[in-house]
């Protein structure tokens, strides 16, 4: 994995550095230096877009299908995920799809398999990476695009410990050097309800935020029984949700999008948080070591708090939602409600767009303009806010953002191959647990 950058060098970023490095849109115009596409990225010698996927999982799936129905010459060339029949899967699934008939040239040496296959897939003579991994493996595999110069899509979170937060900030920066565009999964800056609703909540339409509330709330996720044949590491992979080195546990590979919702609205990130969380159904040894439940308060450098809730537990009341409270009114940002002190309430009514596939539609726009886009530093904060609400919840400490950015905890396994011995699953036990 590449050398994270100086973390006494790392601090909580501004309000100006958060507005500069979280709206792709902003940066689209910034630069008139860079290297058009048509001029510098076209391995195949014309005027198509060649893509290749990392991580051929459902997720992965649906970014390259999203990728391939952007505006222009467009082709998915190579493919690669450490488990042949995820890719076989991913393949077919593409195959069936009307929209990308004559998008697929993906022969038999152009499919990878195993713990190498990013690097294949990197080298195999494409413009764009789509990285669709279990998380832990993002800060490796983007190092390594942006090091061989391919421009990245990358699903959130970008991270699953804060070496790896370290270590994808630093490639962001080596990114904007080379002119290298860097989307990431967190689909609700592209998306219409969402972008006007935060606009009129930053123009003061209901005076300053006060509080915020946010949830994941819902029955959890699939379990994939343990086969005879398999290693440790197989079946871990194959579970990765359960796993802290691979998925980071909810709060973080879920809940992420909610708490990047009230930073983007914030133009910042909190200073610092604590919680409780715990295992209250999941406790068996299929689940591995993630809690079943974390709810964080987290405070902002003036003073407001965003109350955070996930819950992975079946029969219980689900909400994926956010929500503000300000000096003049409330707000639900996920109906696209805004409702004013004594005054008639605002609802979103304009045109709605599948916010999947406008971020590829703004990403891919800016790729073939040669426009500077990046969403790799807001990815990583936003992934750094969520590791350290599990840090409190973890641990039952006060965490600062500087102890969770700074933290030497690492996550990563020592060898990644099949026959390698992963991470011993340990649940946290509040009050005793080591989290920073």
């Amino acid at each position: 994995m590449s050398q994270p950058a100086n973390p006494s060098r790392l601090v909580i970023p501004s309000r100006r550095e958060f507005l500069r490095s979280s709206s792709a849109i902003v940066l689209g115009g910034a630069m008139a230096s860079t290297l058009s596409i048509s001029r510098s990225a076209h391995a195949g010698g014309d005027d198509a877009i060649r893509v290749g996927l990392v991580g051929c999982g459902g997720r992965g799936t649906g970014a390259a299908s999203q990728a391939l129905q952007t505006e222009g010459n467009i082709r998915l060339v190579a493919m690669g995920d450490a488990f042949a029949d995820n890719l076989a899967n991913s393949l077919a699934t593409l195959e069936k799809e009307e929209p990308l008939k004559g998008k697929l040239d993906v022969p038999d040496d152009r499919r990878f398999v195993g713990f190498d296959a990013f690097q294949n897939v990197i080298d195999s003579g494409v413009d764009v990476v789509i990285l669709a991994t279990p998380p832990g493996f993002r800060p490796q595999h983007l190092a390594a695009a942006i090091e061989a110069g391919k421009h990245v899509f990358c699903e959130k979170p970008v991270a699953v410990d804060a070496p790896g937060v370290r270590s994808v900030i630093a490639t962001a920066q080596k990114a904007k050097e080379k002119n290298l565009a860097i989307g990431v999964g967190l689909q609700r800056h592209h998306q219409n309800e969402y972008l006007e609703t935060i606009k009129r909540l930053q123009d003061g339409q209901i005076g300053d935020m006060v509080a915020a509330r946010v949830y994941w709330n819902g029955a959890g996720v699939w379990v994939r029984d343990r086969q005879p044949q398999q290693t440790e590491m197989e079946y871990q992979m194959r579970n990765w949700y359960y796993f802290n080195w691979l998925c980071g546990d909810h709060i973080v590979e879920q809940h992420i999008h909610n708490l990047d919702v009230i930073n983007w609205l914030k133009g910042a990130y909190p200073t610092r948080c604590q919680g409780m969380g715990g295992r209250e159904v999941r406790k068996g040894p299929n689940n591995g070591e993630i809690f079943d439940h974390h709810a964080v308060e987290y405070e902002y450098a003036d003073g407001t708090r965003m109350f955070s809730y996930c819950r992975h537990i079946p029969g219980c009341w689900s909400s994926v939602t956010e929500h503000v409270h300000c000096t003049k009114g409330t707000a639900d940002i996920s109906g696209g409600k805004i409702e004013p002190h004594g005054e008639k309430g605002w609802r979103y009514r304009g045109p709605n767009n599948n916010p999947y596939q406008t971020e590829h539609d703004d990403l891919f726009a800016a790729i073939r303009q040669g426009k500077p886009y990046s969403e790799a530093e807001m990815g990583a904060y936003s992934t750094l806010t969520s590791i350290m609400g599990r840090m409190a919840t973890y641990s039952g400490k006060m965490i600062t953002w500087e102890q969770a950015l700074n933290s030497e905890l690492s996550l990563a396994p020592k060898e990644y191959s099949f026959e390698a011995t992963p991470p011993v699953p340990s649940v946290a036990v509040p009050g005793q647990t080591q989290a920073v």
